[in-house]
């Protein structure tokens, strides 16, 4: 998959990393370099399959990182989806149980005293679908340009990624299972910790950001014993904020585990050693016929007691999640009230003497009457509106700027106004108003603090 060579060049170094030796490829953005594909822990196959993650295993001679990892495993988008016109409209890539894999863009490849700020991003797609290098995600050029590494990353999904079941727990040094998935991020980010620096970043100035899943999954990093010191500042697009809603504290694990042991039985596995010898596509097929007869399917963290300790909302509330500065928000036709729930996360922020920003993306894109849907804020915040068919305008572009201007800001220095007047003000008892990200009527770029608006 990653072609092996011994070429070496000053502007392109060979670079010392986990696992081995790598070299990147330049993009289109000269003095910029994109290191594809590398492997951040070995395959999760075979005896490693439902595992949490192992170390890279070393490879002889020079990857040059030229090509993508495959996707996780997932079914495949429908096409005429509305996500599938959206954001994946033949891409061409490949899906594989073996997925871990991440992506590095970097303007200073072996400068290992640069010490640049680093962004890492964790797709959404409902712990089920998504990778790290869809359409929407390729701006790491322009996040480059902007004196901030960003780095993507995959991770295992669905039944791949969060099934439990009492013979995997039984079988683990801590007895918990189900939460593959999150220990692969986990292992991503202990990646960054030791080999950024060789590609000129800072090891202790990391943001993590995601939407949707990608947001939850953060929600979960912050709050685990296991990562929330790997981080210094998260970002938190469309994850929703503080909820008393058992379900999105994670299934408790001896109920999970009673869900997995029913869906293995479904598909006739009676034992360990049965699920882990079956064929990658019988698995896929089982977890497709259990979503068809609404028998379970739909998988995500567990509350495992390990990884897991507590909720997010619960943790929050009694100070315990990483004590880092944070971006939070929405967008106006999201998923119902989520305003509620940040302006909460956001208070108890300032309670506990932590900070806060709060936004809504409220540009209802142009070419159809979708309005600010879910997971339209992401062309703007990687600034890849060419790559997608609606007709942007000029202010679209400018509203990009702004966005990715206060994100990478935040990445340097954990305030989104960077070493500027304070424009976008942390959301606050006295100050509760949201960033709002939105065209006028005259079709000019804004990004004002006021009230956030009612979704529709």
């Amino acid at each position: 998959m990653i072609a092996l060579t011994s070429c070496k060049s000053n502007q392109n170094p060979v670079l010392k990393i986990e696992g081995g030796l790598i070299q990147g490829v330049e993009t289109e953005t000269p003095g910029i370099y994109v290191y594809k594909g590398i492997p951040y822990a070995a395959p999760p196959v075979g005896d490693l399959r439902w595992k949490a993650p192992q170390p890279v295993i070393p490879w002889e001679g020079v990857k040059v990182a030229d090509t993508y990892g495959p996707a996780a495993m997932q079914a495949p988008r429908q096409p005429g989806s509305f996500s599938y016109i959206e954001f994946f409209t033949d891409d061409g890539h490949q899906v594989s149980e073996d997925c871990l894999y991440l992506n590095v863009y970097t303007s200073s490849p072996g400068k290992t005293n640069a010490r640049l700020p680093v962004a890492v991003y964790i797709h959404g797609g409902a712990y089920a679908s998504g990778y790290c290098y869809e359409k929407q995600f390729l701006g790491g050029e322009e996040w480059m340009k902007h004196g901030v590494i960003l780095v993507t990353i995959n991770y295992r999904l669905n039944l791949f990624g969060f099934l439990a079941h009492p013979e995997l727990s039984a079988e683990d040094a801590h007895g918990v299972s189900g939460n593959y998935g999150i220990l692969d991020q986990i292992a991503a980010l202990k990646w960054v910790k030791n080999n950024i620096h060789q590609f000129g970043g800072n090891p202790d100035n990391v943001t993590v950001f995601g939407q949707s899943a990608g947001a939850m999954s953060i929600q979960q990093l912050i709050t685990s014993p296991l990562s929330k010191d790997l981080i210094h500042k998260a970002i938190m697009q469309s994850g929703g904020g503080i909820s008393d809603r058992p379900s999105l504290g994670g299934s408790q694990l001896e109920a999970a585990e009673q869900a997995g042991k029913a869906m293995m039985e479904l598909g006739g596995y009676k034992n360990l050693e049965a699920m882990r010898s079956a064929p990658v596509d019988s698995i896929m097929a089982l977890m497709n016929r259990a979503r068809r007869e609404r028998r379970g399917g739909m998988m995500g963290p567990v509350a495992d007691g390990y990884v897991l300790t507590t909720s997010f909302s619960e943790a929050t509330r009694t100070d315990k999640i990483a004590d880092i500065p944070y971006i939070i928000g929405y967008n106006t036709d999201d998923m119902g009230m989520m305003k509620n729930g940040l302006g909460q996360f956001c208070l108890s922020r300032e309670t506990n003497g932590g900070k806060a920003y709060a936004y809504e993306f409220s540009r209802a894109l142009p070419g159809d009457s979708a309005g600010a849907f879910h997971s339209a804020e992401l062309w703007y915040v990687f600034k890849t509106l060419d790559k997608s068919w609606r007709p942007f305008t000029d202010g679209d572009y400018v509203l990009s700027d702004y966005m990715v201007d206060f994100w990478t800001n935040f990445a340097k220095y954990g305030n989104p106004n960077g070493k500027e007047k304070e424009v976008w003000l942390p959301y606050t008892e006295a100050n509760q108003e949201f960033m709002v990200f939105k065209l006028n009527d005259e079709g000019i770029a804004e990004a004002s603090m006021m009230l956030p608006s009612n979704p529709q």
